[in-house]
């Protein structure tokens, strides 16, 4: 069953990490432009760790290339930390008043308060952020210790 997912990931992991970095920008861009909730200071940083993941991966996944986790793990790593913060400034009423979000739309605005408020805007990211670094570090066989290595795809 191992075996069976990480050649999944292997095959498919770049597709799947694409998809996500997708719904995670039509998302954001839905919350903005139709909703028209106005996204404040932390929620433009994350926007500019995933919005560049839908060429990058895009571009990897048709190609195969799965050297690229090298140039996505750091970003994807940068703005799901962003987001950990974020939803910590909403939920720990002590973050609220830091410098980052003065001025313009507070940070610690939850537009998004589903499930008893655990699921927010920055929640989502996050999650979309994890799953996009999960998913690369499986392919990149990290996880699990076996998976296709980056020299096979190199030979082929």
């Amino acid at each position: 069953m191992k075996n069976k997912l990480i050649r999944f990931l292997g095959d498919y992991g770049l597709y799947l990490a694409w998809i996500v970095s997708i719904v995670a920008t039509v998302g954001s861009l839905y919350l903005s432009e139709v909703l028209m909730y106005v996204p404040c200071k932390l929620c433009w940083y994350q926007r500019i760790m995933m919005y560049p993941l839908v060429l990058i991966l895009g571009i990897a996944s048709f190609r195969h290339d799965l050297r690229v986790s090298r140039y996505v793990l750091p970003m994807a790593i940068f703005g799901g930390s962003i987001s950990l913060y974020h939803y910590l400034e909403q939920k720990i009423p002590a973050l609220q008043n830091e410098i980052i979000c003065r001025g313009g739309v507070p940070c610690s605005i939850d537009y998004l308060n589903w499930f008893n408020g655990v699921v927010t805007i920055p929640f989502l990211a996050l999650i979309a952020f994890i799953l996009i670094t999960l998913i690369l570090f499986c392919v990149r066989g990290e996880l699990g210790g076996a998976g296709v290595s980056e020299e096979t795809t190199e030979t082929q």
